[in-house]
């Protein structure tokens, strides 16, 4: 049986080395005017998070994860081989990857991530969840349009972050992330199924919201991420390219955030009351 490495709240790896300096740490911010921008479009795009030793090393212990069988397969909060269901439209989708292979597990700790995420969510950086998201060259399926906060509802107040990380080139023919700009000043959206079709989004908007309504691709080089705003509508279309489109998303919240359930947030994950701050094994602060 594998390790459980949500016992390490530190990196286990030498994968992604550690600043030793404020001057260290400083050449990972990002600029007053990325700030703004991700304030006012509610994404930000082309952040170098990945060098090629990286990649190579997350796609190599993503190409274990994605066998049913291998080891540590119990540790997984939620495990889709194809969440479509439908063999030509395939979306592999999983969380707990940190839970299971040291480079997982590192990508928390990495400063590329974390000193832009502080700056975004104006304070420390508590760890929520991570997602795996595969499309298979030629038939890979769609990520429908969604908030992501519609989905995370079991924490107050709505201080999250997400960073979406690509470990392939992602472009406009592969399905890359789209966003619509501005919509993360929408209220909340009820879910629609998050891997059955694209269109489902527009029986909840409303005519103001569909005029809006104008998604822009945001295609990444390969160790490239977006940070986006819990609120920001986006989703993704379906791969009929030549060429995978892997990516890793780390989910994260500022310190201080608050439970607003009393069962588990996450299945296997000790339930922390209703009212009582987030935090222990399973949400270790990163920064």
């Amino acid at each position: 049986m594998a390790r459980d490495l949500s016992l390490d709240h530190a990196p286990v790896s030498n994968l992604f080395p550690q600043p030793s300096s404020d001057a260290d740490r400083a050449r990972y911010l990002i600029t007053e005017q990325q700030v703004e921008q991700f304030r006012q479009r509610g994404f930000l795009p082309g952040i170098r998070l990945l060098n090629d030793e990286q990649i190579n090393a997350l796609r190599a212990e993503l190409a274990a994860l994605v066998e049913a069988d291998h080891d540590g397969a119990e540790l997984w909060y939620e495990y889709h081989s194809n969440e479509s269901g439908d063999s030509s439209a395939i979306l592999f989708h999983a969380l707990g990857a940190w839970r299971i292979t040291p480079g997982m597990h590192d990508l928390l700790w990495n400063p590329a991530l974390l000193e832009p995420a502080k700056q975004l969510l104006e304070g420390p950086v508590r760890f929520w969840h991570d997602q795996l998201f595969c499309k298979p060259a030629h038939d890979g399926g769609v990520v429908a349009w969604h908030q992501d906060y519609s989905y995370w509802t079991r924490t107050q107040p709505m201080a999250h972050l997400t960073c979406w990380i690509g470990l392939d080139d992602a472009t406009t023919e592969n399905g890359c992330i789209q966003y619509v700009p501005g919509s993360h000043r929408w209220p909340l959206l009820p879910t629609t199924n998050l891997a059955k079709g694209m269109d489902a989004i527009l029986t909840v908007l409303t005519p103001e919201q569909r005029a809006q309504f104008n998604p822009v691709p945001c295609e990444l080089k390969a160790g490239e991420a977006v940070f986006h705003h819990p609120l920001m509508l986006h989703g993704s279309y379906e791969n009929r390219s030549p060429r995978p489109r892997r990516a890793v998303v780390i989910n994260l919240f500022r310190d201080g955030t608050l439970s607003d359930a009393d069962e588990p947030l996450l299945k296997g994950v000790d339930a922390i009351p209703r009212g009582e701050k987030m935090s222990g094994r399973f949400f270790p602060l990163l920064s």
